[in-house]
């Protein structure tokens, strides 16, 4: 099973010190505007949408509080390598899953549980809604900490929260904008592309 699956789990509750100090991060463009990616050597630990300088600057000081050092700027790392190939490939509709080692030490609990649920039971081309996703999950009736859980992923795109939409059909939030949900729900075959 790749490493967002259910096998990894217990493994991943382990703090990885090690592993965190040597974060890189690089700015990649995309078919959704610039994407800032970081990686520790346990794997991708975060995807920040419309990553801009101001954008950019709030997300490395955030992560440098998070993971105890300052990440580095390093677009050729091989740590990013792997990631940046597999979105690339992903917006040139080239790819519909998502084989990558994640750092899930940014998020823990019943986020965590949650979003790894996500990855795992949400394939491309697909949706599910908030109450669903909590029932998977053991806590029906917990919508509303779903989409709480949708809005504190650091792992966007890679871990699909624009696949979680309303069980009436409404479209839902999303931390990186409406307009990008709807395109990557466009790019995934759920909903028509845009006239214009």
């Amino acid at each position: 099973m790749n490493a967002m699956g259910h096998d990894e789990q217990d493994r991943d509750e382990r703090p990885e010190p090690d592993a965190r100090s040597g974060a890189v991060w690089a700015v990649v463009a995309s078919d959704i505007g610039p994407l800032l990616l970081a990686a520790t050597e346990a794997g991708l630990v975060t995807v920040v949408f419309h990553a801009t300088d101001g954008v950019r600057d709030k997300a490395l000081e955030r992560l440098a509080s998070r993971l105890g050092a300052a990440p580095v700027e390093d677009p050729g790392s091989p740590l990013l390598a792997e990631p940046i190939r597999q979105l690339r490939a992903y917006f040139a509709g080239e790819r519909r899953d998502f084989a990558l080692p994640l750092d899930w030490s940014l998020i823990s609990g019943f986020n965590r549980q949650v979003l790894r649920e996500l990855a795992a039971g949400v394939p491309f081309g697909t949706v599910v809604g908030y109450g669903d996703l909590a029932s998977r999950v053991g806590q029906p009736g917990a919508a509303q900490a779903v989409g709480m859980a949708m809005g504190a992923n650091p792992l966007p795109v890679v871990v699909p929260c624009h696949r979680v939409v309303e069980s009436d059909g409404g479209i839902g939030g999303f931390g990186g904008g409406l307009e990008t949900k709807r395109q990557l729900l466009a790019l995934e075959g759920v909903l028509p592309e845009p006239l214009f």
